[in-house]
Formats: C-alpha cells, sequence, structure tokens
C-alpha cells in the first residue's frame, strides 16, 4: 500500500467513488513548509467529478511556519495509478514527509 496526502478534492466521496469505486478510510496529519493556493481547472472530467472549478494546489515554501493540514489514505498502487490520471498536469505527484513523520506522496505544483 502507498500512503498519499491529500488537502482538496480527493478527500470527497463523489471523487473517491469515481476514481477508486470506493469510499477511502484516511486519518489526519499536516505537512509542514507548504502552504495552499488555488487553481483554476478547465479539464471537463475533472470538473464533473469534483462539482469545483478552483481547485486548492500545494506550493512549497521551505517556511516551518507554514502548514497544511489534510487526510492521509492508504492507496493501491492501481489507485494511485487513477489519482494521477486525475490530477491535471499542473500537479506533479512528489515524496514529501509529514508532521507525523511519515513519508508519503503528495500532489504539488508543478512549477
Amino acid at each position: 500500500m502507498q500512503l498519499l496526502f491529500s488537502y482538496g478534492t480527493l478527500q470527497q466521496e463523489n471523487v473517491q467513488l469515481a476514481n477508486f469505486g470506493r469510499t477511502l478510510f484516511g486519518y489526519k496529519d499536516s505537512l509542514p513548509q507548504y502552504v495552499v493556493n488555488q487553481l483554476r481547472i478547465t479539464d471537463p472530467r475533472v470538473l464533473r467529478e469534483s462539482g469545483k472549478e478552483f481547485h486548492p494546489i500545494l506550493q512549497y515554501t521551505g517556511k516551518f511556519s507554514d502548514e497544511v493540514t489534510g487526510t492521509v489514505f492508504e492507496l493501491t498502487e492501481n489507485e494511485i495509478a487513477h489519482a494521477d490520471d486525475y490530477e491535471v498536469d499542473d500537479y506533479n505527484r512528489v515524496r514529501a514527509t509529514l508532521k507525523s513523520g511519515r513519508c508519503c506522496w503528495i500532489y504539488a505544483a508543478a512549477h
């Protein structure tokens, strides 16, 4: 299983059902040295599944005073691939260390 930190639409039940075919169980954690900005989504599939034109996007700051709260989910390799398909090109999946010390995947700003 892979750990994925979600701070946005992947926490929505309707998005989980559309992408993974199940509702995910997760636990709260936080990601230091990041803030959340907004990204306008134009991809029709993502708009339809999320129901939102603006999605949050992580931006690395390097400041220990910055922190983003979210939910950690356990996903299979196949489910991670589905999450990759859902995220638009403005997001990049990278490894990060959470406040708890756990290492996980995050979707952060690609630029």
